[in-house]
This record gives C-alpha cells, structure tokens and sequence, in this order.
C-alpha cells in the first residue's frame, strides 16, 4: 500500500490585489446603486448595498489564518476534519497559471458543496497521480465556476 502523504498549508481567504482604481470604480458604483435605490424608494435594495459595501470592508481588513490540507492513504484532511475517500466521488485539477492553480473534490453526499483547495507551489501532476490512485478523476471540467471566476475577475 502506499504510503505517501502529501500537505501544505494555504491562507483562508485570498486577498486580491486592488489598485486604487478598483477602489474609485467600487465607490462610485455602490454609491449609484445606493443614489438609485433612494431614487426608486427601494429601501430593501439600498439595505442589501450598503450590507455588501459592508462584508467588502471587513474581508478586506480581516487576517487571514492559515489552513492546513493533507492528503493520505486514508483520505484529505483540512483543518482537522478528515473526509475518508469513501464520502468523495471525484476529483479534478485546474492548472492555468497564474490565475488559476486549484484542485477540487465532489462529495457523494449532495448537500455537502465542492471543495476548492489552492496548489499554490504544489506540483499538480504529483497530486494528480496520487488522487488518481484513491478517486476518479473528472477529465471533463475544464473551467472554474461562474462564481469563482466572477469574484477573481472583479476582485472581490
């Protein structure tokens, strides 16, 4: 059996690098989306603005912590909590460097969502051969999310 086990740590939450254009743009956005919910009296609309405006500022000035991922013959753990490859259905691999490097699991159980774990500096093809020895391996995604890539997109 092999015996290999391969880990790395990546931060929680990727802070985007935002020049002080995107700032300028962000500000003046939010505040004609505010102006125009005021403008059509949708106070809910205008709520909703400032509560994004909000979760913005505090991602941005939060720490991020550090997450520590494990692969091993016995499954992926993340943080502490251990997913034996019996509850995974599959896995696959995003390579597009610089953008993207990111590896994901599907779960079997369906309430549970895809999880998205940064390479970094991994090498994809080490991981890729040690996954493909525990889980089949989805050939057919070969785009992120819609959400994944609208948030990197605009940095949010």
């Amino acid at each position: 059996m092999d015996t290999q086990k391969i880990s790395w740590t990546f931060p929680d939450y990727q802070k985007p690098d935002r020049s002080r254009n995107w700032y300028i743009w962000t500000g003046i956005f939010f505040f004609g989306m505010l102006a125009y919910a005021i403008f059509t009296a949708n106070f809910l609309f205008g709520l909703i603005i400032i509560m994004v405006a909000i979760i913005i500022f505090i991602n941005n000035n939060k720490k991020t912590e550090k997450v520590n991922f494990t692969i091993s013959p016995d499954g992926i753990e993340i943080q502490g909590r251990h997913y034996s490859f019996k509850e995974i259905k599959k896995f696959w691999l995003l390579y597009e460097p610089p953008e993207v490097k990111n590896l994901y699991f599907s779960f079997k159980s369906s309430i549970r969502p895809t999880l998205s774990v940064p390479l970094l500096d991994q090498n994809p093809l080490i991981i890729r051969n040690l996954l493909k020895t525990y889980l089949p391996e989805d050939l057919e995604k070969e785009n992120e999310s819609t959400s994944e890539a609208l948030a990197r997109v605009l940095k949010l």
